[in-house]
C-alpha cells in the first residue's frame, strides 16, 4: 500500500524467502469519482495497488483495490478492519495516512492512502544504509507501534517492505491488514476471527521463533523481534538468519535457524556494538528477556544514538488519554460499508428555538386590544395631516404669499 508493502512490485532478495511477491498482471483499475488512474504500483495475493490522481485537493495517491476473485466475507472484512484502524491510528506521523475509504461501481473495496513513492525493502537493496538513518527510522516505527500497543492493536507484520518512505524521507509504518487485538484493549470479538492457517499469517525472515511454532498469533515480546530483525536487515543487506549461500535458504532452513534464535555475524564493521547489543537483545529466544515494550526499545535505541555522539531522535507516542479513547472506539461491527448519501437535519434546536420566537411574537400582535389597535391608527393619521400642512407653509412662505 502507498506504493510499498507486500505489494511492491520490486523482486524480494532470494536470501528473504517468505516474503515474495505477486508476478501475475495487475487487474484493470476501477473508476473512482473524483481520481484519475496514472498507472500500477504492484500486485499482492489479494489486492492491486494503483497510483490516481486526486482532481481536488490536488495530489498523487495510492489506491489499493481488493481483488473481484479475490472477495469473501472474511477478506471483505479484513479490509474494512484495516480501514478502521488506520483511520484510528494514521494521525501519528509515522503511520501512513488514509484519505478515503469505499466500494467501486464494480463492486470492489478500495482504500486511498498518502502515495509513497518508496519503502525501506526498496532503499536496502539499492545501497547500504546508514546506520544513523536506521537508527533514526527505529525510533520512529517504535513509537508508532507503543502508539498502536497503547490503542489495543497488535501489527503482526513488521517487515522492512511495510516501513514505507514518504515523498519528504520520513519512514511510515503500514499495512495492518493483519492486526489483531492486544490483551487488555480492544476485545478479539472486535477482530476478523481467522481460521488456524490464517491465525499465523507471516513473513518468516522476520518472524519470532514462538510465532512460528503458533504458541501465540503475536505479542508485544513478538513484535519487539520483529522490530529487532527488521533494523537488522536493513543494516545487514538481508535477515538475520539468511545464510550467504542462496542455496541454503530454504523455508525449513530458515525456520529452524530462527528457533535456534541465533542471528547470523552482521557483514558490515561500522556498526557501533552498542547497537548490535540491542539487536540481539531484541532477538533473544525467552520473551521475557527482549525489551519489554516498544518505548523501552526506542529507549534504547536512543541511547545507541548519544553513544555514538548523535542528537537522539524525538519519541512521538500518544499519551494514555488518546490510547483509552482509541481503544473504546468501536471498529468494524461486520455490517458490509461502502458509499453512503449523507444527511443534514435541518431541524437543529437553535432553528427550532428561532421558529418559536417568531410564532411568538406573531401570536403577540395578534392578541392585542382592539382599541390599542385603533388608537395607533388614529395616532398615525394625526401625525400625517401635520406633516402635510407643515409642507403646504413652507411652500407658501417660498412663493411670497405669507
Amino acid at each position: 500500500m502507498g506504493g510499498g508493502a507486500d505489494d511492491n512490485p520490486v523482486a524480494l532478495p532470494r536470501n528473504d524467502p517468505g516474503d515474495r511477491v505477486s508476478r501475475r498482471p495487475p487487474s484493470s483499475p476501477p473508476v473512482i469519482p473524483g481520481l484519475s488512474y496514472l498507472r500500477p504500483l504492484g500486485s499482492g495475493g489479494f489486492a492491486d495497488v494503483f497510483l490516481y490522481e486526486q482532481d481536488l485537493p490536488r495530489r498523487t495517491v495510492a489506491v489499493r483495490v481488493l481483488l473481484a476473485d479475490a472477495i469473501d466475507p472474511l477478506v471483505r472484512r479484513r479490509f474494512t478492519q484495516e480501514a478502521d484502524l488506520m483511520a484510528r491510528l494514521s494521525a501519528h506521523p509515522s503511520i501512513l495516512s488514509i484519505h478515503q475509504a469505499s466500494i467501486a461501481a464494480d463492486g470492489r473495496p478500495y482504500l486511498v492512502t498518502e502515495f509513497c513513492p518508496e519503502s525501506m525493502a526498496t532503499e536496502y537493496r539499492r545501497q547500504v544504509l546508514p546506520v544513523p538513518m536506521v537508527l533514526d527510522a527505529g525510533v520512529r516505527i517504535a513509537s508508532a507501534l507503543e502508539t498502536a500497543h497503547r490503542a489495543g492493536v497488535l501489527h503482526r507484520d513488521i517487515k522492512p517492505s511495510n516501513i514505507l518512505i514518504t515523498s519528504l524521507g520520513s519512514p511510515v509504518l503500514a499495512d495492518f491488514g493483519i492486526a489483531t487485538a492486544l490483551g487488555g484493549g480492544l476485545s478479539a470479538s472486535e477482530f476478523v476471527v481467522e481460521d488456524e492457517d490464517e491465525l499465523v499469517a507471516m513473513s518468516i525472515p522476520w518472524s519470532s521463533p514462538e510465532v512460528l511454532d503458533e504458541a501465540t498469533t503475536g505479542t508485544v515480546a513478538s513484535e519487539v523481534w520483529a522490530l529487532g530483525a527488521t533494523l537488522f536487515t536493513l543494516l545487514n543487506g538481508r535477515s538475520p538468519f539468511a545464510d550467504a549461500d542462496r542455496a541454503r535458504n530454504e523455508r525449513d532452513q530458515l525456520v529452524a535457524r530462527i528457533r535456534k534464535a541465533s542471528p547470523k555475524p552482521m557483514t558490515r564493521d561500522d556498526v557501533p556494538q552498542a547497537v548490535l547489543e540491542v539487536l540481539t537483545r531484541t532477538m533473544r529466544f525467552d520473551p521475557a528477556q527482549r525489551h519489554a515494550s516498544m518505548l523501552e526499545l526506542a529507549e534504547a535505541l536512543r541511547w545507541a544514538q548519544v553513544q555514538m555522539g548523535l542528537a537522539p531522535t524525538s519519541l512521538e507516542i500518544a499519551g494514555a488519554a488518546w490510547g483509552a479513547a482509541a481503544a473504546a472506539a468501536g471498529i468494524d461491527d461486520g455490517a458490509q460499508r461502502g458509499p453512503v448519501l449523507s444527511t443534514v437535519q435541518t431541524d437543529s434546536r437553535r432553528a427550532a428555538r428561532v421558529a418559536s420566537s417568531v410564532r411568538g411574537d406573531a401570536a403577540a400582535g395578534s392578541s392585542r386590544p382592539a382599541g390599542s389597535r385603533r388608537g395607533l391608527v388614529v395616532g398615525l393619521v394625526v401625525g400625517g395631516v401635520v406633516v402635510v400642512a407643515a409642507a403646504i407653509v413652507v411652500a407658501l412662505i417660498a412663493v411670497g404669499v405669507l
